[in-house]
Parts: structure tokens; sequence; C-alpha cells
């Protein structure tokens, strides 16, 4: 077995504690929020990867509907279920690398909210996304 890498996110990060039983399984997930921005970041791990030793294109592609999410529920304050997601690998990410990345809602009608995300690794852009979700109100707790 490979051995894990220090998590160590950069200043601003801290670690998500609110996420659900798949992100958790599959992180240990950062965030840092600046006003109305936030960002996402994880430490990508060898159990990340595929057989040839770069970030998992599904797992790319996990990280991205995180971002898409997140930017929807902060941007509408409603609950939002992915309808349709299109992401475009653009680089690979090799184990060990700091992926982040941020996403904004570019618009929304009373049932549907749409957004779009960027990601990168090492300062390097390794991909772009797009989404749209059917938003509803929020669930209060039982």
């Amino acid at each position: 077995m490979e051995k894990e890498f220090a998590a160590d996110p950069p200043p601003g990060f801290e670690q998500s504690r609110t996420r659900g039983p798949y992100s958790t399984r599959n992180g240990p997930y950062f965030h840092k929020v600046e006003g109305a921005r936030f960002w996402h970041g994880l430490r990508v791990q060898h159990r990340h990867c595929n057989a040839h030793g770069s970030l998992h294109g599904g797992m790319m592609s996990s990280f991205a509907d995180g971002l898409l999410a997140t930017s929807v529920s902060r941007g509408t304050s409603m609950r939002g279920v992915t309808v349709r997601m299109v992401c475009d690998l653009i680089g690979g990410v090799d184990a060990g690398a700091w992926l982040e990345g941020s996403a904004w809602v570019t618009g929304r009608d009373e049932n549907t909210a749409f957004a779009e995300a960027e990601a990168f690794a090492d300062g390097e852009l390794v991909f772009t996304a797009s989404g749209v979700f059917r938003i509803f109100p929020r669930q209060s707790p039982r």
C-alpha cells in the first residue's frame, strides 16, 4: 500500500466536517470562505488515483459536483439536486498535489439553478465544469 501524503492544506483552509458519507469517506476535504467566495480543497492521495498514478477522472468529477452543489446551496439558500453536469478534464493531477476549486451560480429560475466551476492542481487549471440543479426549499430538521 502506498504511503499517504500529509493533508497540510494551504493557509486559510480548514477541514470540512459537514459533508455527506460519500465525500467524508473520500476526503478529507477542506474549505475556505472569503466573503461571498468559497473554495474546496483536497490533498490528492494514491487512493484517489487511477492505475497510471493520476487523479481518477471519477474523483475529479465528484470534486466538481461538490463544488457546483455548494455554489447552488450558497447562492440560492436552497437544496440542489444534480440534473446534469459536464466536466471537462483539462490536465492530469499527480498524487501529493493540492487540488482546489471554486464555483458560482450563473443563473436560476423558480425550480432550477445553473452553475460553473474551475479547479487547479498546484496552480495549474485541471478542469472546468458546469451543472444544472433542481432546487428545493430546505427541510426543517425533525
